[in-house]
Formats: structure tokens, C-alpha cells, sequence
């Protein structure tokens, strides 16, 4: 940079030859250089008010356009900013066909402890063990005065509990907020719904999971936040179920059943509308399973689903209809039954003594053993097998249930001829009361298989052709006479006004390490209702009842089950919309024949 001086030496110089002062050329030239310093400093504070205005009118833009935006866009709860190992705790409600809420979730908090900050550890543990009896306080005085930085002391806290252990005033004691699963019906459906717990848990949150039922099956599903919280709509009517669970419970009380179990069940979408098992226990307190290898014995065992039984006469419909579908048999056809039926060194022998012969109908509606094996020698054992597993029986149900996963029906190792005969009237072949009920709405339909499901549907479902409609029909005709000739062994199933229609059963209980009980039964009622339009099943299996009537110890389903699904009918058909109707009289076309 070359700078002017303020005095050149020539110009003082010519200045003084001439008498002029030479100072004033020194004044001119500092007049000068600071006209130049001030312009250049002007320009450079120009250029510097003109670049913060661009920018402020940048900002300013920015700030207008992400303001128009937010105007322009669908409001929506602002989320906080998390890593993708963040616990998420949220869970859709689970709702039955009418959207009433049967599972929901609920703010609690959650007790935790750092010792090291605690100012009087031993008073700390003797207040919360008046607040939480359970707590052992020798061991939470051991805990409190160790040298750990961080222990839970309970997951959940009641809003009181809270309040309580807020007051002891222990800055050690903190709590953490939570979501927890509320079951608003408490034990109504608890079979269904399972239960809950925690699976990831941090201070601040912690994961819920299902731990059994129905919560277990879909958990993913609960969880997806693809769905933004849709509830998840069950098949299941509370009202239904509600009244069904107290029915099922006073006849379990009555008939001195160790257990029972009930289902309810669309014949034409398989939709459950109830589905009950008891002795039940509340979702909200689930208890710790049993110890033991009888697993029944647990009120968290699921009869309806996991309970694996030989199912007695219920299954002699099967082989009629079978029989009848084939062109072997029409509802009339004689059958010899003359007793006892031998084969091998076993013998096959009838309740009571009907005589020689019998028709295809009088079998069904006299529930005779003999009779039944005679069509299943007729059918075959390959037919047999075959039709029985296109009714579900060599297979675990479908149902939306995690217990229904275990629930394989046992079947004979050796398919023989003895089998053929012994599973057409229902023993050597054990199979669930859901099985069941999945089975005789494929007979109801008019012979469409059924999937058993407890998720709402749409409309009715129509699986493969099992049974030809005119062999489904003359069966629920059968069905019907059971119910209603005086004859028939559930003949105090009737119900005025429903035309109820339906099978008993009762089959000695198993022993744990083989052979059978003398004196314990499963006793099973399958029924259909209205007979001449079905539109549900209902299945009803007592464990070990027995009822002292007309001067004797009884103990078979047709005293037992049956008068407790028939008081189920009667309460259950008006909530379901069904009045009560005169039966057409071109149904009771099948006569019994005299014998």
C-alpha cells in the first residue's frame, strides 16, 4: 500500500520560494485523507446493512413459509424426539362386537428407590410396609442401607398407595410414570382376554405385553402404531357373555361340578359370542399358574379351549350323518342291536337293553352304542378318518387364542376297526369343547366347514362341503328328537318357543397314569337352536358333576348338562334377538318306528 505523505518535500519546498506557509498544506492533506477514510468506511457499512437485511428478509421468509404450512396441515399431538430403542408403551383397547370396551390401558405410576439419597432409610421401610403389607421390611432395611444405587419396589401404584408413600416424605423414594392394562368387567371373559405384564421397563415407561388369551395371539397387533389406536373388535357380546358366565355358574354350583365350560357360536360365520370357563379369576389380579401335573386344577386353565376330552354320544351324530350322506343309511333304516358287540376279547355294550333292532333315528334319539358301531363298520375306518378331519378333529383349532396352540385333539395311535367303532359313539378320540362346537355348526349350516374365530366378521363364512344339505337336514331332525320325543336323552332340554335340538354325552374321566374313574364323568351337551333354522350352537361340558334326582345319584349329561344349557338358552335367545316361534310342523316328519 503506498501512502501520501502529509508534508511532501517538494511541494514545502515551492511553497517556501514563494513566501507561501507550508503548514497549509499539511492541513489540506489530512482534510483529504479523512474525506477518503470516511467514504470507504460509508461503502464497507453500506454493504454490511445491506447483507443483515437479506438475511433477516431470509429468515423472515422461512419463518412465513414453515407458518403457512403448519396453517395448511391436519393438526396432530406433537410427538417427543426418541431413538429407535425407545420403549413403546401405547396399546389399542380391545372392544367387543358392540364397541364396549373390554380391555383398556391407564395411567399409573410406578416405586422405585435410591438408597444413597435416602435420609432415613429404616423409617422409609417400616411406612412402606404399612403401605404395602406384602413387602418384606427386614429385607427392604437390608436393601435401603446397602450400598446399591437403584432397586423397584412396586410396578404399579393405586393413585391412594401413591398418596401414601408421597407423605412419608423420603426424597429417596421417587416415581416413574406408567401405563398399565385395566380389564373394566373384571373377570367377565377373562379366558378370552388372558392377561398382561411388563416386558422391556425403564424408569420413565415400561413395554405392556399379553401374557395369555387373546392378548398374547394379537400382541403385535396391539402394539402396531400403524393403527393409530384402532380397538381391536372382538366377536364376543359382553351382555352375552355376562349372562352366560352366571348361568354356567349356578348350574356348575348345582350339579357339584368341580369345573365347566360353555361356548356360543354363529353356525354360519363361526363368530364366538360367548365363551366361558370356569373357575375364571380377574385379569386385573391374574394369579401365578399352579403347580402340579393336573393343569384343570388352575383357574388360568381354559376348559372350553385347552380342555382335551373324550366327548361321549355327542359324537354319534357324526356317524349317522356320515352314514346317511353316503347312501348307506336313510333316517329310517333298521339296525341290528343285539348286544353285547364283540370284537377281539372287547365288548361293546348299550346303556340299556333296546331291544334287537332299532332305526338310524331311534340310535341317535336312544343314544345306543351298539347301533352307532354298526354304522361305523358300515362307513369304514378310512372314510371315518377322513370325514373327521375334514370337521376339524385331527387338528388345533384356529381361534385367536395362544392357549388353542397346545390343543391338539389325541388320536389313536392304531387306527384299527375297534377304534372305528369306539370314536363313532365317542371314546378313543379326545378333542376340545371348541372342536366340538366347530363341528356341529358344520352339521347345522348344512354342511359347510366352520373356522371357530373370536374377531367381529363381516358375514357368514363358507368353507369346504363336508355334509351333503339333505344328509345335514335329516341330522338336525334327529337332533331334534332328541330333545324333544320323551324318549330322548335330553329330553329336559326343551325350550318352549326355540326348538332346540342337540346330543349328550358322558364319558368316564381318564386317571392321570391310565384306566378310568368309576365315578367321574365329563358330561357334554352339544345343541342347536332353532333346529329348523339354526342359527347358534351352544356347548356345555360339566367337570365331575352328580346330582342326587328322582331318588338316585345321577351323574350323566342328560341330568346334569342339559338343564343348564336349557336355562342358558332361555336367558341367552331374547339378548340375541330371537322370539319365541311355533316350530313348522313339516319337521317332525321323521317318526320313530315301534321297535
Amino acid at each position: 500500500m503506498i501512502r501520501t505523505p502529509l508534508r511532501p518535500l517538494a511541494r514545502i519546498l515551492d511553497a517556501r520560494q514563494k513566501g507561501e506557509n507550508p503548514d497549509a498544506i499539511e492541513r489540506e492533506n489530512i482534510r483529504l485523507r479523512h474525506e477518503d477514510m470516511r467514504d470507504k468506511l460509508r461503502v464497507r457499512a453500506e454493504q454490511r446493512l445491506l447483507l443483515l437485511g437479506i438475511m433477516y428478509f431470509c429468515a423472515f421468509l422461512v419463518i412465513g413459509a414453515r407458518m403457512g404450512g403448519l396453517a395448511a396441515s391436519e393438526p396432530e399431538e406433537p410427538r417427543g424426539a426418541t431413538d429407535g430403542a425407545s420403549i413403546v408403551a401405547q396399546r389399542a383397547d380391545i372392544v367387543d362386537r358392540k364397541g364396549r370396551i373390554l380391555a383398556t390401558n391407564m395411567e399409573t405410576h410406578s416405586l422405585y428407590a435410591h438408597p444413597h439419597q435416602m435420609i432415613e432409610p429404616l423409617r422409609a421401610a417400616e411406612e412402606l410396609g404399612e403401605i404395602f403389607p406384602d413387602l418384606d421390611v427386614a429385607d427392604l432395611k437390608k436393601r435401603f442401607t446397602s450400598d446399591r444405587k437403584f432397586m423397584w419396589i412396586r410396578k404399579k401404584l393405586s393413585p391412594e398407595q401413591k398418596q401414601a408413600v408421597h407423605d412419608i416424605g423420603e426424597p429417596g423414594l421417587l416415581f416413574g410414570p406408567r401405563e398399565m392394562r385395566l380389564y373394566p368387567n373384571g373377570a367377565v371373559a377373562a379366558h378370552v382376554l388372558g392377561g398382561y405384564g411388563f416386558g422391556r421397563e425403564g424408569v420413565h415407561s415400561a413395554e405392556v405385553i399379553g401374557t395369555a388369551g387373546i392378548e398374547k395371539f394379537e400382541d403385535e397387533l396391539l402394539r402396531d402404531p400403524a393403527r393409530e389406536g384402532a380397538p381391536l373388535e372382538l366377536s364376543l357380546d359382553l351382555t352375552i357373555q355376562d349372562a352366560a358366565e352366571k348361568v354356567l355358574y349356578g348350574g356348575m354350583k348345582i350339579m357339584n361340578a368341580k369345573g365347566a365350560a360353555s361356548i356360543l357360536m354363529d353356525v354360519h360365520s363361526g363368530e364366538i359370542l360367548a365363551l366361558a370357563s370356569l373357575p375364571d379369576f380377574d385379569p386385573n389380579d391374574r394369579p401365578l399358574p399352579a403347580l402340579g401335573d393336573d393343569p384343570s386344577i388352575s383357574p388360568l386353565f381354559n376348559r372350553a379351549v385347552q380342555g382335551v376330552y373324550e366327548l361321549g354320544s355327542t359324537f354319534k351324530i357324526f356317524a349317522a350323518a356320515q352314514a346317511m350322506d353316503l347312501g348307506i343309511v336313510n333316517p329310517g333304516t333298521m339296525v341290528d342291536i343285539r348286544g353285547p358287540l364283540r370284537w377281539g376279547k372287547h365288548r361293546i355294550r348299550d346303556f340299556h337293553n333296546y331291544g334287537r333292532e332299532l332305526s338310524v333315528t331311534k340310535v341317535i334319539v336312544k343314544s345306543s352304542n351298539i347301533g352307532t358301531a354298526r354304522l361305523a363298520q358300515m362307513i369304514g375306518a378310512a372314510r371315518q378318518k377322513a370325514f373327521l378331519e375334514k370337521l376339524g378333529f385331527f387338528d388345533v383349532t384356529a381361534v385367536e387364542l395362544q392357549e388353542a396352540k397346545a390343543a391338539r385333539p389325541l388320536l389313536p395311535p392304531n387306527w384299527s376297526e375297534l377304534s372305528t367303532m369306539t370314536i363313532s359313539y365317542g371314546h378313543g378320540l379326545s378333542a376340545s369343547p371348541l372342536h366340538l362346537a366347530a363341528a356341529y355348526a358344520t352339521v347345522a349350516n348344512g354342511g359347510f366347514a366352520v373356522t371357530p374365530t373370536l374377531l367381529r366378521q363381516s358375514g357368514a363364512q363358507k368353507g369346504e362341503r363336508v355334509l351333503s344339505a339333505r344328509a345335514a337336514k335329516a341330522s338336525l331332525a334327529m337332533l331334534r328328537l332328541v330333545v324333544s320325543h320323551p324318549e330322548g336323552t335330553a329330553s329336559f332340554g326343551d325350550v318352549k318357543g326355540y326348538a332346540v335340538g342337540g346330543k349328550t354325552g358322558t364319558a368316564d374321566k381318564p386317571k392321570p397314569r391310565g384306566g378310568y374313574y368309576d365315578d367321574k364323568v365329563i358330561a357334554t351337551f352339544a345343541s342347536v337352536f332353532p333346529s329348523h333354522d339354526p342359527k347358534y350352537v351352544l356347548i356345555v361340558t360339566l367337570d365331575e358333576p352328580e346330582i342326587h334326582a328322582a331318588g338316585q345319584l345321577r351323574r350323566t349329561a342328560g341330568w346334569t348338562a342339559v338343564p343348564v344349557a336349557a336355562e342358558m338358552i332361555e336367558r341367552l335367545a331374547p339378548l340375541l334377538g330371537l322370539r319365541p316361534e311355533i316350530e313348522p310342523a313339516e319337521l317332525a316328519g321323521i317318526r320313530l318306528t315301534s321297535q
